[in-house]
């Protein structure tokens, strides 16, 4: 680990926070202070394992409100800290936050476009783009949550210099809602009935029923970025592929260049609000390769000044580390599980459907899909596949395998994990593989040689996932203990930078989901985890399963479809007793 003297800010508050001499609020404090995006900085803190070092030698030289920190950068001058590399293995494919499926979209548009508050660890919100955190104390938040009021900051300027204004909320809330334009989370937008520009600085919103997590859509990084009216509100597709591209926002930087699924170089925005932020004066995020030449770049060479989401074993990431090495691995408690996603619908039958066009008078569109939201899946609709399936695989083995341990990283079976309150005491599950035999046995999987079969079909699938040494042995584990009990498995892989690509057209996509298992990691952002769980929820006509009719836009890729759980989701958005 490189000596204090030498080490750039950013890095001293990663050592601070894993030694304990900070709180995981004083690391979003801070990390504000010095003009981190949301995004990264959340990111920073959430990500296991994540590794930093000192700044490259150009460097040097729903929860209650809280206020926006004030401290910490006191002397300082903009642009000072020089150039900060950053090297994410998930390369961004596009920098709109409003249509990224994944987190490596939304954080590269995350030092670009900005959300109206930020939330801390502790869950408080913070203002960001408006003067106080709405609450019902200051009458900004009715009491029975039907209605908030939004105070803009005066000044804020647009990135091209326009001015910030009510109208750009309202404007996001309404092209979120136009299907034409495949927002990710258009059904939490969707509880919203009414957005107002009162003046050129207030916005009020109002809801049909009470809404505790009023905050969702305005606050964080992603799919709670405001657009400008005045790029997309008249420029059509064309104006939306090129903002994908080239953002202009209100943050701390702007793009000065992006290479798809490779590199984007960030430069100060000249008019970010606040004159002696950010402290970096460039921004490099690098994106391709594979986990480990990440870390191996950050901890061992130094090429670069900090790495996210290094999906490799512990002892890899170990390796590169020693009393000589420039950068060095921290690890940060979050809520992220490491799951594999089961497909409901059939990814093999193709289904023609007819998809309304963007403008009335053109004709719809006939499209071909599959994975279609109506054909259920011929081997998952059996349940005791599937519980064969969760009965045959060894999560502590993984656990200690390939990550820090069962201890440090527990093997879980609930999709919601991590929130005691929330965790069901009533889904453990001890791997057993007799009993997942009998399973598939009373059901009518019968062994033809080494693979089941009922009715003439075979109980076979395949298993896909993004290119990483990690995840490659994992799915080898997997395989072979389906295998054990009958099961045919086809692994599968592909890039990250294509797993993660939101564009329409992209059939590799997590979205599409055009095969039988995948897997990747995800979590909850926030509690209350409503905007967690919305991934599960199908909603009316299925509108919120990932399908052509929204672009594959829709959260629930899974293609999940159960009543009960709907009402239950339905009942959770308008429940404001946390003990209910």
């Amino acid at each position: 680990m490189a000596n204090q003297e030498q080490t750039g800010p950013f890095s001293r508050l990663h050592e601070a926070l894993k030694s304990g001499q900070i709180s995981r609020r004083q690391f979003m404090e801070r990390a504000s202070a010095l003009g981190m995006g949301a995004g990264v900085a959340m990111a920073c803190l959430n990500a296991t394992p994540v590794a930093g070092q000192e700044a490259t030698p150009s460097a040097l030289g729903a929860g209650t409100a809280a206020d926006r920190p004030t401290t910490g950068t006191d002397g300082q001058t903009r642009g000072s800290g020089g150039e900060l590399r950053i090297i994410q293995w998930q390369a961004p494919s596009g920098l709109n936050g409003q249509t990224a499926t994944g987190d490596k979209d939304g954080l590269g548009a995350s030092l670009v476009s900005e959300a109206l508050m930020l939330r801390l660890p502790d869950s408080r919100l913070i203002p960001n783009l408006i003067t106080e955190v709405p609450t019902v104390e200051n009458g900004l938040l009715a009491e029975d949550f039907t209605s908030v009021t939004y105070n803009l900051l005066e000044g804020v300027l647009w990135s091209d210099g326009q001015p910030f204004t009510a109208n750009d909320v309202v404007f996001t809330w309404n092209w979120v809602m136009d299907d034409a334009n495949g927002a990710v989370y258009q059904e939490t937008y969707s509880q919203i009935a009414n957005m107002e520009a009162v003046d050129d600085l207030t916005v009020r919103v109002t809801y049909d029923q009470p809404n505790p997590t009023w905050s969702d859509t305005q606050t964080g990084s992603g799919t709670s970025i405001v657009l400008p009216a005045h790029i997309l509100q008249n420029g059509g597709q064309a104006a939306a592929d090129a903002f994908r591209s080239n953002p202009i926002g209100t943050g701390p930087y702007k793009v000065e260049s992006f290479s798809v699924n490779d590199q984007v170089t960030y430069v100060i925005n000249e008019n970010y609000r606040e004159p002696n932020k950010p402290f970096f004066e460039r921004v490099i995020l690098k994106g391709g390769g594979d986990a480990a030449s990440a870390a191996r770049a950050v901890i061992q060479t130094g090429e670069y000044d900090y790495a996210w989401n290094l999906a490799i074993e512990p002892e890899i990431a170990q390796s590169f580390e020693n009393e000589e090495s420039p950068g060095v691995l921290l690890v940060a408690p979050g809520l992220s599980i490491e799951r594999i996603n089961i497909n409901f619908s059939d990814p093999r039958t193709e289904v023609t459907t007819e998809v309304a066009s963007a403008t009335p008078e053109a004709a719809p569109t006939q499209i071909t899909q599959r994975s279609e939201m109506n054909t259920p899946h011929p081997l998952f609709s059996d349940i005791a596949v599937r519980q064969a399936m969760t009965l045959a695989i060894d999560r502590e083995q993984i656990a200690n395998s390939f990550f820090f341990g069962a201890e440090v990283e527990p093997p879980v079976v609930n999709i919601l994990s991590g929130i005691p309150a929330m965790e069901s005491p009533n889904t453990q599950v001890v791997r057993d593989l007799d009993a997942a035999r009998k399973l598939l046995d009373d059901a009518g999987w019968v062994l033809d040689g080494d693979v089941r079969k009922k009715d003439g079909l075979e109980l076979s699938i395949n298993y896909y996932t993004t290119v990483s040494p990690l995840r490659q042995k994992i799915q080898a584990v997997v395989k072979r203990e389906l295998e054990e009990i009958g099961f045919k498995v086809e692994l599968l892989s592909v890039d990250a930078a294509i797993f993660f690509d939101s564009a329409e057209g992209n059939d590799q996509n997590n979205t599409h989901f055009y095969q039988d298992l995948n897997m990747f990691t995800s979590g909850v952002g926030a509690p209350p985890p409503v905007s967690y769980m919305i991934r599960w929820y199908a909603g009316p006509d299925g509108r919120n399963i990932a399908q052509a009719q929204n672009k594959w836009a829709g959260r629930n890729f899974q293609r999940y479809r159960n009543p009960d759980y709907d009402a239950v989701y339905e009942a959770s958005r308008t429940e404001s007793d946390p003990e209910a």
